[in-house]
């Protein structure tokens, strides 16, 4: 609940290097992730990310529970990064609200997806 009463680092990224979308058309959740990349040592890190959804409190909750996992990580590490981790390090959801913490995750990996895609050309 903490999550969902005091997100943190919610609203659109002015100037974000890639936006990742994800949605689940049967509840309706829509989220998108933000994010700016840093190089360091030929290795590319989440310098800054944030998040958009529209959702339930469990969409909330998990959206933001996943920018504190990501940040700071190198983009292999955050493409790691599981529905499984999400939904524990919120102390769980119920089984029902599980989708949610799966739509964060792929919300982000969409976002380095496509900033990964961005970069080849």
């Amino acid at each position: 609940m903490e999550h969902f009463r005091n997100p943190r680092n919610m609203g659109e990224m002015k100037g974000a290097d890639a936006i990742g979308e994800y949605g689940n058309p049967v509840c309706g959740d829509l989220m998108y992730i933000y994010i700016k990349i840093r190089e360091e040592n030929g290795k590319e890190y989440i310098n800054d990310i944030s998040f958009q959804t529209f959702g339930c409190a469990a969409a909330i909750a998990s959206s933001s529970m996943l920018t504190e996992l990501a940040k700071g990580k190198s983009l292999d590490e955050a493409m790691n990064i599981t529905r499984d981790d999400v939904a524990s390090s919120l102390d769980g959801l119920p089984p029902i609200k599980l989708h949610c913490s799966n739509l964060a995750a792929d919300a982000l990996k969409d976002a380095i997806n496509k900033y990964r895609e961005k970069k080849k050309y």
